[in-house]
């Protein structure tokens, strides 16, 4: 833009230089004319004298005596005429005339080219203050601002920077409202999520106090509850921290090529009490050299969310297989269960935060498989479902690259 700029100016120059010393060269020679036949006249004046007196002088002789450059006796000077400073042709009121049409030339000359850059100065002054309305506009976060430019220069250019970057601050500004209106809704489930447990183990506390005679079989049943209430409540808590820094994106994966055997193991060695507990065996198959690219514990972690899902979704002495394969495109990981499945209206749901479906287990507290998630996708994966009510349900996680 600067370029185009430069050279627009550099041509009005140009132009301008050129007309005007055209113009000057033919003021010049008009004035040499003027000179010439001026001198001309006063010649023929002198010659006709000469002739009138002096009739024998010859043709010849006066031309040699006019084209004679020779240094001669200053005769000049006896008549009061100085050779530098005065003229024995009286040229003065050409000479005033002409030294005024070039002083004037020269003048309008200076002033077109600065009548130029005064009006381009003050186009260039008001595209400034457009400018400075529109980052005031912006400022007073008014976005909705209008560039109808077509010209081609620096300033433009800006101000076409400044459209967009007004564009991208809508855009963070509409994210900004939809992550206020995010926060509202995740604090308002976080208090629900929160509310039902506290207000259990207040109650299960209040008739523990309030009942000294209380036998040991029902005390012992209320701690239990109280104890199974908290643990719920610290699941929510640390997964609630965890989510908490996916969506500040501070979490710095350590990625490696780790064996999928190893992934899986450890995801069923931290939901093996439960499984153990409900009777339910886990069955694993797979290539046993299949490797993924991703950070080890983070993942144990989402595919034991998921393995834990299916656990709390099966009825006692039910079943969990898991499969792993892995070719050219992708690595992939099966989880099925023959639980009692998901409800059709719930399956685009079940990776929402807080969401219960129909079928969701009390316990739950509907953050785990969106954790998952979110791990998943950070090691470039994706995961999807498929469910039938009462005969099961199939999450599908690939890994590429």
């Amino acid at each position: 833009m600067k370029n185009k700029i430069n050279k627009k100016t550099l041509l009005f120059i140009i132009i301008t230089t050129f007309i005007s010393v055209s113009f000057f060269a033919f003021i010049l020679k008009y004035q040499y004319k003027n000179y010439t036949k001026n001198y001309n006249e006063s010649i023929n004046s002198i010659i006709y004298e000469v002739t009138l007196k002096y009739p024998n002088v010859s043709k010849d002789d006066l031309i040699d005596i006019i084209n004679n450059n020779k240094k001669s006796v200053d005769v000049l000077s006896k008549y009061g005429i100085n050779d530098e400073n005065s003229s024995i042709i009286l040229n003065d009121k050409l000479f005033k005339k002409y030294f005024f049409i070039d002083l004037l030339i020269l003048v309008v000359v200076i002033l077109i080219i600065y009548l130029f850059f005064i009006i381009n100065k003050s186009k260039r002054n008001k595209k400034i203050n457009k400018i400075i309305e529109l980052i005031s506009s912006i400022n007073r976060r008014n976005f909705d601002i209008d560039i109808e430019e077509y010209t081609e220069d620096e300033l433009s250019g800006l101000k076409q920077e400044i459209y967009k970057t007004s564009l991208m601050l809508r855009s963070e500004a509409d994210n900004q409202l939809k992550d206020k209106l995010n926060l509202k809704d995740s604090l308002s489930d976080i208090s629900h999520q929160l509310k039902t447990p506290l207000t259990s183990i207040t109650i299960m506390i209040d008739n523990i106090l309030d009942n000294d005679d209380i036998d040991t079989k029902t005390r012992r049943k209320f701690l239990i509850n109280i104890k199974r209430e908290i643990i719920n409540i610290n699941f929510l808590v640390q997964n609630l921290l965890k989510l908490s820094k996916f969506d500040a994106n501070v979490i710095k994966f350590n990625k490696e090529d780790v064996l999928i055997k190893n992934i899986v193991d450890e995801a069923i060695k931290k939901v093996s009490a439960l499984s153990e507990l409900k009777g339910i065996s886990i069955k694993v198959s797979g290539d046993k050299n299949a490797t993924i690219n991703c950070d080890f514990m983070w993942e144990v972690e989402a595919i034991s969310n998921i393995i834990k899902n299916s656990i709390e979704h099966i009825g006692n002495d039910g079943f969990v297989e898991i499969n792993y394969t892995k070719n050219k495109a992708y690595s992939r990981i099966l989880i099925r269960d023959n639980g009692v499945g998901i409800d059709s209206e719930d399956l685009p749901h079940i990776f929402d935060r807080f969401y219960k479906g129909k079928n969701t287990n009390r316990d739950s507290v509907g953050i785990g498989l969106a954790l998952s998630k979110s791990i998943i996708e950070k090691d470039n994966g994706s995961i999807s479902v498929k469910s039938t009510p009462n005969i099961g349900t199939i999450f599908t996680i690939k890994f590429f690259g």
